[in-house]
């Protein structure tokens, strides 16, 4: 099994990861109360989804 001859810097490892980070999540806002929030998902904050009520909230009663 082949093996390196010499270590590899420290500096070529980083080079390789450097596309590597995590990014952060995409964010989209409510089109009823303007909250951001995942898209494809319900809102968390009024429970509405594509303009009409999905869920009850707490907030509501």
């Amino acid at each position: 099994m082949p093996v390196p001859k010499r270590r590899h810097s420290s500096t070529r490892r980083d080079k390789r990861r450097a596309h590597d980070a995590i990014s952060l999540p995409a964010m989209s806002y409510c089109s009823n109360c303007q909250e951001p929030k995942l898209p494809h998902r319900v809102c968390p904050s009024c429970g509405y989804y594509k303009g009409k009520e999905v869920i009850k909230t707490s907030e509501e009663e």
